[in-house]
């Protein structure tokens, strides 16, 4: 891996960017940007935004993992916001899937004080042909920051997807930004008892956000069926089961089978009826 110092003379300051049509939307404009990497206007603004909370859940993981994939074939640069949870998971799997990612900060491009992970992911970000991206050259990051980069991240993107979010998570101020600019929102809906599904569920409740399912890609009209390698569904494809039963067949936690029960009824794969799953 390149061991560069990424604060030295990388990066570098794009003129205009306050005339950019993307941007013209925003009511807090955007004065300049400052970028590492090697992309054209004319990609960035194909690109689709990938938000949720920055504690993420396994379910949550499965998720962008499945989004990813679907986002990666159509050649298309994926946006995310570089904090930990699922800006990086985001991050990491647009890149492990040969796809190009590109990062909005929360601070300046020059501020010195990240985190040696974050220097490493911001490398192997780069190295795979994406960039990095801010309004700020050596901005410190703080409370008013965040919903600043958000705001870029709405307007660059011509569709946003929330994986998971709280009821008060700054994935839903992208969510509000993207509505107001009249973009595309997808939600993914989550378990009723979970915290960080609060947000999405309710969004997609209140009609703000269209439901995301792995195999319903409205958006981009994608047809293709997403394979199933799970165990638990070759299980299924046997016998009808019980979460119960298929926890101990497979000697896995019962929490790990409902999440990936839950993935497998959201695709479309397997039903439940009267606490027994099946095939579809």
């Amino acid at each position: 891996m390149n061991t560069r110092c990424i604060l030295e003379s990388m990066a570098r300051r794009w003129a205009n960017a306050e005339n950019w049509k993307c941007f013209s939307g925003l009511k807090n404009k955007v004065k300049e940007i400052w970028i590492e990497g090697n992309i054209s206007y004319q990609e960035l603004e194909k690109s689709v935004a990938v938000v949720g909370s920055r504690r993420i859940s396994q379910y949550g993981r499965q998720v962008v993992e499945k989004l990813v994939s679907q986002l990666i074939s159509l050649r298309v640069p994926v946006v995310s916001g570089f904090m930990y949870g699922t800006d990086q998971a985001v991050h990491r799997g647009v890149i492990e899937a040969g796809g190009v990612t590109v990062a909005v900060l929360g601070w300046g491009i020059k501020y010195d004080k990240m985190e040696e992970e974050d220097k490493k992911l911001w490398n192997k970000i780069v190295d795979s042909g994406g960039v990095i991206l801010s309004e700020w050259e050596y901005q410190t990051p703080a409370f008013w920051t965040f919903p600043a980069r958000d705001r870029i991240m709405a307007a660059l993107s011509t569709d946003i997807y929330v994986v998971e979010a709280a009821g008060k998570s700054g994935a839903l101020i992208t969510a509000e930004i993207a509505l107001d600019l009249k973009k595309n929102v997808w939600a993914v809906p989550g378990s009723v008892f979970s915290s960080v599904s609060a947000g999405t569920n309710r969004i997609i409740a209140d009609g703000k956000a269209k439901m995301w399912l792995p195999n319903q890609q409205l958006s981009f009209n994608l047809s293709h069926e997403v394979k199933s390698d799970s165990k638990v569904y070759s299980l299924l494809q046997k016998e009808v089961l019980t979460a119960d039963d298929i926890a101990k067949k497979l000697n896995k936690p019962i929490t790990d089978v409902l999440q990936e029960l839950m993935m497998l009824t959201l695709e479309g794969k397997v039903m439940e009826r009267e606490g027994k799953y099946q095939v579809m």
